[in-house]
């Protein structure tokens, strides 16, 4: 076989396909013009199918595919099936930024540039990009237009409000207005009254003016938020890690603005990345107070055109600030000169199903990359950042006092084995959520079990029912009259009688946020209450809008999950209700306690954020619990480095490096089989830790074990995981397996 002309050109190809691999293909003379580059997406065809791929190496830069003979095996290679000779091309700087994720957490290439795309551009077809229409101010010039003004500013203050947004920040979208709250009616009501218009948005390379910044909304910083902000500044033209460990309300928002000022000042982008949807919007308000800049939205509530728009207005310069979740770090942005990530410790910023990326370790990377700084904020702190803290590996800031005249609430443990409970409720508890509303304050009482009750049971025979799919109860939700396993999702009628004795005594067992409202009500009639959890917010919007109306004081009591628990402002809110605090005192999981703190410390952080004084009073069983007593007594700083402490001695994350290699299969014996033939790898530098079940065995029909492997460095874990990998290859077991490769887990209970 002859050896190609040199007017043939190869490629190197990432395709979304579950194989660690890259793929080559041929590139035809009649496409070769103009010259294919790295990172340009092009269509192939795989199988049976046509899937976009990305160029990943031209010609001299792969190794070419070859025979026994040597020689390169033509027959063998596809020729590509198109180019889409779009402008949708990654850089060269994330194209080595998305290798590394793929190398680092070890998982197919494709399916790592995949889900770096906006959904719009995996697709075959050339998509049709239409210019984003964003809303601005018509100048009010005739006395009709006037009038119309006057009139909503005194009968209709939402749309009022809405006019003042736009007016301030022209070319606002309507994922913007959307996230902010406002709605299509108010928006077509001052479009019929010809105050506002929609327009194409032009895109142009965001550039920085000194009318860009609102200085009347521009804080006076305290002490020790001037003293971080001037060595952020000092550390911008160079890779920089600052942790911000400052207590709740404390002001790490301001010190955020303040810092940012100096990025967009030099024309640069900022990428703020927060855990969860609902801090976006209020997230997104303080940034408008402040900037009059493009500002862009990236979570998983925007639809595709809109999640497109944001990808190209990152790509062409247009936007100023992204903010978004985890998935925001692979943004396309050039001109990047900051990275900012909110309530870090977040276990939300780790995905936990196909790429277990971490968002948060993936922003440093990308910061290290292009040599920039990158800022992480928590008022609790994850371990590892806490130790890379103390150890010198970032800078470590802390902020220990409120901002402005709010102090921090008092936590207060209350024995529930010494009270006379009611729904859930100790009297001391009721006497005090009393005393609070009569002050004309709110209340927030936090239960973070969603739905009726989390099983019904017989009465007679005490049956329980199970998901027959997961080995787990069937959690009720009485407004639906549903029976839902919150694991795979199945739901049943709630059955009449007793399927095992025929008895109609079935009754619920325990409780959740749904019969926690239904009982609250019925001791506090009078009081108008709002639920804040999965179920309530499932319709577009509600979150922002329930949120509003905390906010407006329309409601005075308010119960939810950690939906309530961090990030949100309720300055109204002096009393904080923590239901159950002894749900992970006793866990298998060794960060269980490290979670418990955080999510405790966080919602108490919502009682006391203004002038009002708060407290915040924790229902235990255990209250003598040295861990409770260290948490409420000493503060999360002394709980955090005595817990360090313990996990250096044990050995444990951050002071090792872990890795969770997962399976599932139909029969309970092949996923065990398969990890147990991996554990007969002799290996020098690293140690295996089972195969166990999974802390829920059977889930979805599939038994589940898990298998640890950890390492005293992150060196000798990733070889090991290569052995591994290759070892793989030979499992006789593994055609009959769905396994999995988590990288420093940090969730066990999967």
């Amino acid at each position: 076989m002859q050896l190609p002309f040199v007017s043939e050109q190869y490629v190197q190809v990432a395709v979304p396909v579950p194989m660690r691999q890259l793929f080559t293909y041929q590139v035809p003379q009649e496409m070769q013009a103009p010259s294919i580059q790295v990172g340009e997406r092009v269509a192939v065809s795989f199988g049976s199918r046509k899937v976009i791929a990305i160029v990943m190496a031209i010609n001299s830069d792969i190794d070419p595919i070859v025979d026994d003979e040597r020689t390169i095996a033509n027959k063998k290679i596809k020729p590509i099936a198109s180019r889409l000779n779009d402008s949708f091309h990654l850089s060269d700087s994330l194209v080595s930024f998305l290798t590394l994720c793929a190398n680092y957490y070890h998982h197919p290439i494709g399916d790592v540039f995949q889900q770096a795309l906006p959904k719009l551009l995996r697709q075959v077809k050339n998509v049709d990009i239409k210019p984003p229409m964003v809303f601005q101010r018509v100048t009010v010039t005739d006395p009709v237009k006037a009038e119309h003004l006057v009139k909503i500013e005194s009968k209709a203050p939402k749309q009022f409000a809405l006019y003042q947004l736009i007016s301030k920040h022209q070319g606002t979208s309507w994922a913007e207005l959307r996230t902010l709250g406002y709605s299509k009616t108010q928006l077509n009501a001052l479009i019929a009254k010809d105050l506002i218009c929609e327009v194409k948005q032009q895109p142009h390379q965001f550039s920085w003016h000194k009318e860009n910044l609102a200085q009347e909304n521009k804080q006076v910083l305290s002490t020790e938020q001037a003293v971080i902000v001037s060595t952020i500044n000092q550390t911008l033209e160079q890779f920089s890690c600052h942790l911000i460990d400052g207590v709740t309300g404390s002001g790490k928002t301001e010190v955020y603005l303040q810092a940012m000022e100096a990025v967009l000042a030099k024309s640069k982008q900022v990428l703020v990345i927060v855990p969860e949807i609902g801090l976006t919007p209020q997230t997104l308000l303080r940034f408008e107070q402040r900037f009059n800049v493009p500002i862009c939205l990236h979570h998983s509530n925007l639809n595709d055109t809109e999640r497109l728009d944001t990808w190209l207005n990152a790509q062409q310069g247009s936007a100023a600030i992204i903010i978004g979740t985890r998935s925001a770090i692979f943004s396309p942005l050039h001109q990047l000169g900051m990275i900012i990530i909110d309530e870090e410790h977040d276990s939300s910023l780790k995905q936990q199903d196909s790429f277990r990326y971490h968002g948060r370790d993936m922003a440093i990377l990308r910061a290290r990359q292009l040599n920039i700084t990158i800022i992480l904020g928590s008022a609790t702190p994850s371990f590892e950042s806490l130790q890379n803290a103390l150890s010198g590996k970032y800078h470590y800031h802390q902020l220990r006092h409120r901002a402005g005249k709010s102090k921090k609430a008092k936590i207060t443990l209350l024995d529930v084995a010494k009270q006379q409970m009611e729904f859930g409720l100790s009297g001391s508890l009721k006497h005090e959520i009393s005393k609070t509303l009569a002050r004309g304050e709110q209340v927030l009482v936090f239960l973070n079990r969603r739905g009726y009750a989390p099983a019904i049971t017989c009465q007679e025979c005490h049956w329980l029912c199970d998901c027959q799919r997961c080995d787990k109860p069937y959690t009720f939700h009485q407004k639906q009259q549903l029976l839902i396993c919150h694991h795979c999702g199945s739901q049943k009628r709630v059955p009449r009688q007793c399927p095992s004795c025929g008895s109609v005594r079935i009754a619920p067992v325990g409780q959740g946020t749904e019969q926690l409202e239904q009982r609250i009500h019925e001791i506090f009639p009078d009081v108008s209450i709002v639920r804040i959890d999965r179920d309530s917010t499932r319709k577009k919007g509600e979150l922002t809008r329930l949120l509003q109306e905390i906010a407006d004081k329309k409601h005075q009591l308010l119960i939810g999950t950690q939906m309530l628990a961090k990030g949100h402002h309720f300055p109204d809110v002096t009393l904080v209700a923590v239901l159950d605090g002894d749900g992970a005192l006793f866990s298998f999981d060794f960060r269980a306690s490290e979670q418990m703190a955080q999510l405790m410390i966080q919602v108490a952080g919502r009682a006391g954020r203004a002038s009002k004084p708060g407290q915040v009073l924790v229902q235990t069983s255990y209250p003598e619990h040295p861990l409770l007593q260290d948490l409420v007594h000493n503060g999360y700083q002394h709980f955090a480095k005595q817990a360090l402490v313990e996990r250096k001695q044990a050995m444990l994350p951050p002071f090792s490096f872990q890795a969770l290699i997962r399976a599932e299969a139909n029969y309970p014996s092949y996923p065990e089989k398969f990890l147990r033939q991996l554990t007969e790898l002799d290996l020098i530098n690293c140690q295996f830790a089972g195969p166990v079940p999974a802390a829920m065995e059977k889930k979805a029909g599939k038994y589940r074990y898990h298998l640890i492997l950890q390492a005293k460095s992150r060196k000798e874990l990733h070889v090991t995981i290569l052995q591994l990998l290759a070892a793989i290859t030979d499992n006789e077991w593994q055609s009959k397996v769905r396994w999995s490769l988590d990288i420093d887990p940090i969730d066990l209970n999967w």
